[in-house]
């Protein structure tokens, strides 16, 4: 069955919208020395330009259903866009890094958005018997997000300002709006489940406690008060929206009971897993090729292209195995490709061959496209079909909390592995920057070796990460019973 000129037309429109959020998050990664030299900010502060985003993109992905329902899904896509817009114009003109960070979770508030509303409203214009062909429409940005992203956004930040990556998205978010205004179709409000605002008010706080208690034990170099005060108290507010969650059920921000299902909480353990080493290990991969090795932002884009190379050409390839051999031989394969590039980078040295760290970083992207997509597919696989809302929400909300967590994980780990080697730098980019040519050929072999510290951190996550992925079901056929739980 063909899709017809007004659905394709549609996934058009949704393409044009969402892949400002998705090359936005590859964009801003090669910026990251950049932003940290120019705001004058350390390692474990500039994280929270990514951070930040990931955690506001995570929190409102749960709102998704509900405020479609509430509000119809073109009114919400197009205030997405709006919203996200917002976030870009401001934070192109922020002023300090305080400023940056609160415009990019101002950003993220809209992106978040942005894929889910999109991917409802194609869902209920194409049906489920083309759903399949329109998702293939809609995956062409995440495919190329990866691999144009870090080269767009080392090309801004080289030949104009860093403050361009935000402001390249206000003309494409413009040109979504004009078009969504005029050919997505309308939808009625209708009265739906209540918003969970206990689950909202737990959960987001929650989660910015304990990544803000991580990212001080890097600032001040040590556990201190502040440190183990945000993560004890964002540890307790987690715990108490999974109390909340378990008794409110069906209807909660996210539904914990999907976990009591094997193959969901292993799907889902998977994802956090290999989520927080190799999203995490993207902070690491342009302050390794700029501090280390001195290269340009627009050098270190084209040295990053390798890994969504991998990843495009893993995913179909990985969705068409999942479904013929099974899952649990396929996404262990992944993970064990995952860590054989990531085994190269903890080697990582002042001079190691770029061709190497290219070999390295394909096998990486091979790792993520052949483990995350076949994991998400289990995922919903294992609930029933009224509950695969519940789980898109569930996992996607996961990936982001990998992320965010991922991020100021080995953030945190550099910082202290740079101020433990190079004890006058404290992890400040700035720091490292202003060093003479001279100084920087001398701090680089300990520079690389802090690096490579950071990098066995990620190789013990993704190697944990083998635990649930032999837990995953052998066959697409081996889908569980209804009743069927990890009890």
């Amino acid at each position: 069955m063909r899709l017809d000129r007004e659905i394709l037309v549609l996934g058009a429109v949704i393409v044009v919208g969402t892949i400002m959020a998705i090359l936005d998050a590859t964009i801003v990664n090669v910026a990251i020395p950049t932003l940290g030299r120019d705001l004058h900010t350390s390692i474990s502060t500039i994280q929270w330009v990514m951070t930040g985003y990931l955690l506001a993109f995570a929190s409102v992905i749960p709102l998704t259903g509900w405020a479609s329902e509430r509000f119809g899904a073109k009114r919400v896509w197009i205030a997405a866009l709006v919203v996200f817009m917002a976030g870009s114009a401001l934070a192109g003109s922020a002023w300090s890094i305080g400023a940056l960070i609160v415009f990019r979770v101002l950003q993220g508030f809209g992106g978040g958005l942005l894929m889910p509303v999109g991917q409802t409203i194609l869902a209920q214009a194409a049906g489920p018997q083309r759903f399949g062909r329109v998702m293939s429409v809609v995956g062409v940005p995440m495919l190329l997000g990866p691999i144009f992203g870090p080269v767009i956004g080392g090309a801004i930040v080289d030949q104009v300002s860093w403050r361009w990556i935000f402001f390249v998205n206000l003309p494409i978010g413009v040109l979504a709006v004009l078009l969504a205004l005029r050919l997505l179709p309308e939808a009625a409000p209708r009265a739906g489940n209540r918003l969970d605002l206990r689950g909202l008010a737990l959960l987001s706080p929650g989660l910015a406690l304990f990544v803000y208690g991580m990212s001080e034990t890097g600032s001040s170099g040590a556990v201190g008060g502040r440190a183990l005060a945000g993560i004890a108290l964002g540890l307790a507010l987690v715990a108490a929206f999974v109390w909340h969650a378990l008794r409110r059920g069906r209807t909660a921000l996210v539904d914990i009971s999907l976990l009591t299902r094997r193959a969901f909480a292993a799907a889902a353990a998977t994802n956090l897993l290999v989520g927080i080493a190799l999203f995490g290990a993207l902070i690491l991969l342009p302050l390794y090729y700029q501090l280390v090795r001195g290269e340009s932002p627009l050098a270190t884009g084209l040295l990053l292209v390798p890994q969504g190379v991998g990843a495009a050409v893993a995913m179909p390839i990985a969705g068409r195995l999942t479904d013929e051999l099974g899952a649990r031989v396929v996404i262990p394969v992944g993970i064990l490709l995952a860590l054989a590039g990531t085994a190269m980078y903890t080697q990582v040295g002042a001079d190691t061959s770029y061709v190497l760290l290219a070999g390295a970083l394909f096998l990486i992207g091979l790792g993520l496209g052949s483990t995350i997509v076949p994991s998400m597919a289990v995922a919903y696989q294992a609930v029933p079909r009224e509950a695969v809302a519940q789980a898109t929400s569930t996992i996607n909300v996961i990936q982001r909390i990998a992320g965010s967590v991922g991020t100021a994980l080995l953030a945190v780990v550099l910082q202290r592995s740079i101020a433990s080697s190079l004890p006058g730098i404290h992890g400040g980019i700035g720091a490292l920057a202003a060093l003479s040519h001279a100084g920087r050929a001398q701090a680089a072999p300990a520079l690389a070796d802090a690096f490579g510290t950071a990098f066995w951190v990620a190789l013990g996550l993704v190697a944990a990460a083998l635990v649930p992925a032999l837990s995953l079901p052998r066959l697409r056929s081996e889908r569980e019973p209804v009743g069927e739980s990890a009890g």
